[in-house]
């Protein structure tokens, strides 16, 4: 698999498809690539150049366990690093819950480097509780249950993977991670910030795409519902569940499609409009009125003393 350093470690990509219209899509909360790559194959398929890439700490990166090196901005400068290492100048970029969430933090240190955005379950405000139930004791066996942790990621490696369904497959491997590096990407994630703040978020003018699941309490749908409403050219888009995109993709799949293909169309160049219109537009010529003398005399310059 190629990859390119940053910041002193090795980080994992792959490509799908080849063109001009690259498109850059990250995993969630340590998943590998793989997660991604139906969807990518799918949209390679229509044209577009895909990455998909393993953040630090995840996939066949390299996973250190020093828990300063892993954020979400961490995370956002290493997809801008991974466009410079490719050349590229601008993408569609996108992922699903912690890729979401990196893409808003590309979105931060450099818009001009992105031509739109996919927004797949974000994790904002309302999934604060969730998130607390969920992986708090996560991070806690992970770093004072390793030894356990440790003997059943070697039960999930010795497990067949080729013959399994994609969800079944990718559980597999989060599982199968050494669980050392994985508490230090959970402990560094819970330290800084999960997201750009809101009045950060209300001047992202990218085009976006944000697909919200209900009956998801780690990514509730309020908060893909308040993401859509503050972001100026967002929309939103309603998946039945969070299993859709990976077991029944046909219909987001198509959307995410069509909208990638909008980002890379030419804008024409907004005609003027109202006030402006009246300002620039034509006016109809008078005809010349006839001056008396006098008014020729005033409007000759006067003679200097």
């Amino acid at each position: 698999m190629p990859w390119f350093e940053h910041d002193g470690n090795r980080i994992a990509y792959a490509e799908h498809g080849e063109g001009p219209r690259p498109l850059v899509l990250l995993p969630g909360l340590l998943f590998s690539q793989r997660m991604q790559e139906p969807l990518a194959q799918t949209l390679a398929a229509r044209g577009n150049r895909v990455i998909t890439l393993d953040p630090l700490g995840h996939g066949d990166s390299d996973r250190p366990r020093d828990m300063w090196r892993y954020s979400m901005t961490a995370f956002g400068g290493q997809v801008v690093g991974l466009l410079d290492h490719l050349g590229i100048e601008q993408a569609v970029v996108g992922g699903a819950s912690l890729g979401a969430n990196v893409t808003l933090e590309v979105a931060a240190a450099a818009p001009q480097r992105l031509r739109g955005m996919v927004l797949e379950m974000p994790v904002l405000d309302n999934a604060l509780l969730g998130c607390a139930i969920c992986f708090t004791p996560l991070m806690v066996s992970l770093t004072f249950g390793e030894p356990a942790m440790k003997l059943l990621q070697r039960v999930a490696r010795v497990v067949p993977r080729r013959p399994l369904p994609l969800v079944p497959e990718i559980l597999l491997d989060w599982v199968s991670q050494d669980p050392g590096p994985s508490a230090a990407v959970l402990q560094g994630l819970f330290f800084g910030r999960i997201a750009p703040h809101r009045d950060l978020r209300r001047g992202f003018t990218t085009p976006s795409l944000v697909i919200g699941h209900k009956r998801d309490p780690i990514h509730p749908f309020s908060d893909a519902d308040g993401l859509a409403a503050e972001l100026p050219q967002a929309r939103l888009l309603n998946a039945d569940s969070i299993f859709e995109l990976r077991t029944r993709p046909q219909r987001l799949t198509a959307e995410i499609g069509d909208f990638v293909d909008a980002c890379w169309k030419p804008t024409a160049a907004p005609g003027p409009t109202g006030a402006s219109a009246a300002a620039t537009a034509p006016r109809p010529r008078r005809r010349p009125r006839a001056r008396s003398g006098r008014s020729r005399a005033r409007a000759q310059p006067r003679a200097s003393a």
